[in-house]
């Protein structure tokens, strides 16, 4: 059985610059990776050549066993609908829909059917019970963080990528945040990557990939 994730001799760089260079990442299914590194070392960009926003350089990216290079426009769009769950930085929720809205639009988008029940169950595991009508500027930073989240659990997806989940929280809620992601990875038998600056996540995680800048 192939891993969630498989990367081999990634490149990718703006013009003459370097910026990411992995020779080998695996992350298997059901498991976490945290991929660590200071500022400016590529990690972000790292995360969206995964995601098949970014095309690298050279190098190969399997996810669920399909090569990305194999994919392009509507078909990689629709395989990354299917297969991956981003949580970024900025949380980028419908500032005139409720938590329930938010939510289904992601559903819709994704061309995914969500059930009321299945809904319900989501935001009772993430802590968002008693929250469903209220709007994001009722929430605070770690229940609007937890909407991010459960949107990108609506589909149901085999890979999480978290960009940053822990840059603004104090000690409490970063360690929270990251139990939060294990957990609902967990029983989605779902592979997790966190994307990370922050020394307080080493250790967390199953695994780690450090990066360093490219010389």
């Amino acid at each position: 059985m192939s891993a969630a994730v498989e990367v081999t001799d990634l490149r990718f760089g703006y013009g003459d610059r370097p910026v990411v260079d992995v020779s080998r990442c695996e992350l298997e299914q059901g498991a976490s990776l945290a991929v660590i590194g200071p500022s400016g070392c590529g990690k972000t960009t790292f995360l969206h050549l995964l995601a098949g926003l970014l095309e690298p350089g050279s190098g190969s990216i399997r996810l669920m066993g399909q090569d990305l290079s194999e994919l392009s426009g509507a078909a990689l769009d629709r395989f990354r609908g299917r297969h991956i769950g981003l949580v970024f930085q900025q949380f980028h929720l419908m500032r005139a829909l409720n938590v329930r809205a938010n939510l289904q639009l992601a559903a819709k988008l994704a061309r995914c059917k969500l059930e009321s029940d299945e809904l319900d169950g989501l935001c009772r595991r993430l802590g968002l019970d008693g929250l469903e009508h209220h709007k994001p500027s009722m929430l605070s930073q770690g229940q609007a963080q937890r909407v991010a989240i459960a949107r990108a659990l609506v589909h149901r997806p085999p890979i999480i990528m978290a960009d940053e989940p822990t840059s603004s929280l104090d000690d409490n809620n970063a360690k929270q945040v990251i139990g939060l992601l294990k957990e609902t990875a967990a029983a989605a038998d779902a592979a997790l990557l966190v994307v990370t600056h922050d020394q307080r996540v080493r250790g967390l995680l199953d695994t780690e990939l450090e990066l360093k800048a490219p010389a």
